[in-house]
């Protein structure tokens, strides 16, 4: 499945929990006939028991409502949450759920980590917002900064064709595909943004994000900004960093200072001297945990998305992007990472960087050996065809002994 740029799109860019989860939930309460739902994350929280009663009564009005969650991100739902869920109607997907051994959970590698959600398809949001608390910022300091794009237009029929696809689900009627209600809704959303939906497989689109980063690094004229969570990008990546910074762009990338996970840290600092030896500027987030997967370059040029720069995101996982062309949509992102940049991070600059001593040089070594040969490492990774699971609905218990009414077997014989 191969898509095209779409013109004449919608844009709202929506960050963290606060804006995106009430434009979800709205969007959710007016659907009219159908929603799908792809998430990496979703917990049994405050926001996912909003989005229970969002979905619940979607199906109860006659939505068709199909929903599919990671079985390693997702992996606690309770029975009541999913049976009621199915019992309404509502199609539930497990993406390659496995048996617990000895209590860990062993679907590790190859997971669904995409974030999209459509509505009718004329509306849609992807981006890397789970659902979960933990992307509110009243969350607290562990409160994840994050993305999400909502989007109107065109490109949202390759975002639903695409997502149905994923979930196997049944052919829909005329009426949904190309009838003159969608058209009617589309055309009177008319747009300036182009937007390309992107995505990344382990099949035919194996590193289709990734060259799109590397396109853009190569005809980057005057400046690239890259926020994302989890760095520890190919080889490629990285030296196309250090050639658009050595030929005169301003590079600048923003990494986690205050991880969720500390080893995510570890890996990046790997990088600096490398980075930094090449011009690039590196900033470390320090206000909370950054889980953002964005980037910017020159005046028209964006992506948000659900992709990480990390061998798991580039080698293994399922991932979706979009790209995005318009000048309007740059500058809100910009805006807002120039903002954090400002107020909430570190510049790693020359006394910050690791010591350059003989252990640091036999780190680099093989940091460097390991991502430029871990796309090939990967093929040697479990590869089985991912499972979709899907959750029946509760078998309905039989009438209890009491209620029944025994047959007259007297007036029978009479």
């Amino acid at each position: 499945m191969n898509f095209s740029w779409r013109e004449g799109n919608q844009l709202r860019l929506l960050v963290n929990g606060d804006e995106f989860y009430p434009r979800v939930s709205g969007a959710i309460q007016r659907a009219e006939r159908s929603l799908q739902l792809e998430t990496f994350i979703l917990f049994e929280d405050e926001v996912g028991k909003a989005l229970h009663r969002d979905l619940l009564d979607a199906a109860q009005r006659g939505v068709r409502v199909e929903v599919l969650v990671d079985g390693y991100g997702s992996p606690d739902l309770s029975d009541e949450y999913v049976n009621s869920l199915t019992e309404a109607g509502v199609r539930f997907l497990y993406y390659d759920p496995r048996p617990l051994v000895l209590g860990m959970r062993t679907n590790v590698f190859r997971r669904l980590h995409r974030k999209i959600v459509v509505i009718d398809d004329v509306l849609a949001f992807v981006g890397g917002i789970n659902f979960s608390a933990e992307h509110n910022t009243d969350y607290g300091p562990e409160a994840k900064q994050d993305y999400a794009v909502e989007i109107k237009g065109p490109v949202v029929i390759d975002i639903a064709r695409y997502v149905r696809d994923a979930m196997g689900s049944e052919p829909v009627t005329r009426r949904w595909w190309g009838g003159r209600g969608q058209r009617m809704a589309v055309n009177n959303m008319p747009g300036e943004a182009q937007v390309l939906f992107v995505f990344r497989d382990n099949d035919a689109h194996r590193d289709d994000i990734e060259q799109h980063y590397l396109d853009m690094l190569r005809k980057a004229k005057q400046d690239v900004i890259i926020a994302n969570a989890y760095f520890f990008p190919g080889y490629r990546l990285l030296r196309e960093m250090r050639n658009a910074a050595q030929r005169g762009v301003r590079v600048r990338l923003i990494v986690q200072g205050e991880p969720d996970m500390p080893i995510v840290k570890v890996g990046a600092e790997m990088l600096y001297n490398y980075l930094v030896d090449g011009g690039v500027e590196v900033y470390e987030y320090c206000r909370r945990p950054l889980h953002g997967k964005i980037a910017v370059q020159d005046q028209h040029w964006a992506t948000v998305g659900s992709s990480n720069l990390d061998p798991l995101s580039l080698s293994l996982n399922l991932e979706a992007n979009v790209i995005i062309h318009d000048r309007q949509f740059n500058q809100t992102l910009r805006d807002n990472l120039e903002q954090l940049l400002q107020a909430d991070c570190v510049r790693v600059d020359e006394e910050k960087l690791p010591p350059r001593t003989w252990w640091h040089l036999t780190k680099s070594v093989i940091v460097f050996h390991f991502l430029r040969h871990f796309p090939a490492i990967a093929g040697w990774l479990p590869a089985h065809t991912p499972l979709l699971a899907q959750a029946s609905p509760p078998v309905q218990p039989e009438m209890e002994t009491q209620d029944r009414v025994e047959p007259d077997n007297e007036g029978a014989k009479s």
